[in-house]
C-alpha cells in the first residue's frame, strides 16, 4: 500500500502537507507530472490541485521531461535536479521519470481550483461554539 506526504501549495497564502494512505494514495499513482488530481484526495473538497513534481524515498526528483515511473542515469545541462557550476557544463544524473509509483515519498502539487471554503477553515474543521457564560455579578 502506498503512502503519500502530499504538499499542496496555495499560491494565495502559504503550502500545506497531508499525509495520504489507503484508497486515496491510490488515486494519485499512474497519474503524470500536470496531471490534475480531485482535492477530496487530500481532504480538500471542492478543489482541484495539479501535480508539479516529487521525489522518491532517496530524494531522487522527478524530472517532467523523463518518462516512466523509473530511475534513470540522464545526461542533464540544466532544469530541475541539476545546477550548472558553470555554463555549458553537462553532468549525468540519476533522475526519476515524471510518473506517480508507489515508491514515491512527497508529491508537489499546487492549486489550480478553488472551493467554496478557505483551506484554513477546511483545516480548522468543524468549530464548538462556546457558551459564554456571563460573569456573576456581587
Amino acid at each position: 500500500m502506498a503512502d503519500f506526504k502530499v504538499v499542496v501549495a496555495d499560491p494565495k497564502t502559504k503550502s500545506y502537507q497531508f499525509d495520504v494512505t489507503g484508497a486515496e494514495a491510490n488515486k494519485f499513482i499512474g497519474k503524470s507530472i500536470g496531471e490534475t488530481v480531485e482535492g477530496a484526495a487530500v481532504g480538500l473538497p471542492g478543489y482541484s490541485i495539479k501535480i508539479t513534481g516529487g521525489s522518491d524515498k532517496s530524494g531522487m526528483v522527478m524530472r517532467p521531461d523523463l518518462p516512466g515511473p523509473r530511475r534513470q542515469r540522464i545526461l542533464v545541462a540544466n532544469g530541475k535536479g541539476y545546477s550548472p557550476v558553470a555554463k555549458g557544463v553537462r553532468r549525468r544524473k540519476m533522475m526519476r521519470g515524471n510518473e506517480i509509483a508507489p515508491d514515491i515519498i512527497q508529491i508537489n502539487t499546487v492549486v489550480v481550483e478553488y472551493g467554496n471554503e478557505t483551506i484554513e477553515k477546511i483545516l480548522a474543521g468543524p468549530e464548538e461554539e462556546a457558551v459564554e457564560e456571563a460573569p456573576a455579578e456581587e
